[in-house]
């Protein structure tokens, strides 16, 4: 671990009750994290039925064990409650709330603001504050500290207030929330101090670094580096298409080379909370100061188009065969925005239902890992897989590529694939299989 040298000014029963607000995909791992190194720990969050799951002990988390879960909560180290009132007795208290974008594209940090508002309510000498939502450079300090100091108390001295970027990765089997290191970022020394010694407890290395707003920067640049490099390839992708190119063979032959690149590969959009979102902020940041930032608006036009070019191509398809996409039977397999995970959030599977249907296509879609959508207008449920369903589709279109999906078998019984995973690499089949 890293520590500033003087990280031994806190006790060893400092920092004994925490509060993480949000209990989402962030914030249920987070606690559990904590709890497992021996501090006790309240989850809040508006939403009932979370706090109840969590309270019976039933993960809804993928990457929290349900047998971890029940533990700790018979144990008495982690509950959770929809009342703020228990910010009363934490020595630490960290915010993972959700930070979407608004329809123009601007940050909402709504749900950040509420937040900082119930904890301002019960804030107390001693107490450290973490933001991990992602957010915009200068949030900490702009948003939060001044709303803090109202109480009369004083930065670094009386409250510790500290942004650290979540690093997850929802479905990574290598690096979960205690392996991967812990970027922190304090408003003053010692508020970086007092999170280097509270979360040296959790994470297995803990990483410093100069002030609130570098670590905010920190977690744009991660985000943005794969939303322009993402961009890029899918461009290459419209590209190679254009030029009749196997854009998934000109990637495995470049990846032969042994520096100076590194593979990323194309798809029907991006999804989840981050990429799609986060790299937004920062060119909404920048706006402010007259400065355009050109890759990520470049990438984030690319990236949007994807699910627009799918449909196109697989009309196009569709056409050659001598039927029009209106009536044709579409059936798409996987739904969450990433491989083996139940996350549909800002997936691209949602964008792709929604042309398909406006141009009258007939969509089912099967994903053992969401049994149903009440999403972007629709109510759909996940259709059993059998012979006969994917042998009655017109075209199987393949969004995620989950690892249990037998594709040599899915090519078999299905008339026409059009595989926008290069899922189908290798396989043998009489179908025809069209990649994006």
């Amino acid at each position: 671990m890293i520590f500033h040298s003087n990280f031994a000014a806190f006790s060893k029963e400092a920092f004994m009750r925490a509060a993480v607000i949000g209990m989402g995909y962030v914030g249920l791992p987070l606690a559990v994290e904590i709890a497992l190194a021996g501090i006790d720990v309240v989850g809040i969050d508006l939403v009932k039925e979370k706090v109840d799951a969590i309270n019976a002990g039933r993960s809804y988390i993928g990457d929290v064990e349900t047998k971890v879960l029940v533990r700790l909560v018979r144990e008495g180290k982690l509950s959770a409650t929809t009342a703020f009132s228990v910010l009363k007795s934490a020595d630490a208290v960290i915010i993972c709330v959700p930070t979407p974008l608004r329809k123009t594209k601007d940050p909402d940090i709504s749900y950040i603001i509420s937040a900082v508002e119930e904890v301002a309510k019960y804030l107390h000498k001693g107490e450290l504050i973490i933001l991990e939502s992602t957010t915009y450079p200068g949030t900490t300090d702009e948003c939060l500290l001044p709303r803090f100091e109202q109480s009369g108390l004083k930065v670094g001295k009386d409250f510790f207030l500290v942004f650290s970027p979540e690093r997850v990765d929802p479905g990574n089997k290598v690096f979960k929330t205690k392996n991967t290191p812990k970027i922190i970022g304090g408003i003053t020394l010692a508020c970086t101090n007092a999170a280097l010694k509270f979360y040296g407890r959790v994470f297995d290395s803990v990483i410093p670094v100069s002030s609130s707003k570098c670590a905010e920067m920190v977690k744009l640049l991660e985000n943005t580096f794969r939303s322009v490099n993402i961009g890029m390839v899918n461009e290459m992708a419209l590209m190679c298409d254009k030029l009749g190119l196997d854009v998934w063979e000109v990637i495995d032959a470049a990846a032969t080379k042994p520096f100076g690149f590194m593979p990323f590969y194309p798809g029907p959009g991006l999804g989840g909370h981050c990429i799609p979102i986060d790299p937004h902020y920062l060119s909404w940041k920048l706006k402010a100061l007259n400065y355009y930032a050109k890759f990520i608006e470049i990438a984030g036009e690319i990236n949007a188009g994807m699910p627009e070019f799918v449909v196109k191509r697989l009309d196009l398809l569709l056409n050659e065969g001598g039927k029009p996409i209106k009536g044709s039977k579409i059936l798409i397999l996987g739904v969450a925005y990433k491989r083996d995970v139940s996350d549909l959030r800002e997936s691209p599977a949602l964008d792709v239902i929604n042309l398909l249907v406006k141009r009258g296509a007939k969509v089912s879609y099967n994903d053992p890992y969401i049994p149903k959508i009440e999403e972007a207008g629709h109510r759909m449920k996940s259709i059993r897989l059998t012979p006969f369903v994917l042998s009655s589709a017109d075209c199987v279109l393949i969004v995620t590529n989950h690892s249990c999906y037998d594709f040599k078998k899915i090519c078999n019984s299905a008339r026409l694939v059009f595989d926008t995973r290069n899922a189908t690499q290798g396989v043998k089949t009489r179908t025809r299989i069209v990649k994006l």
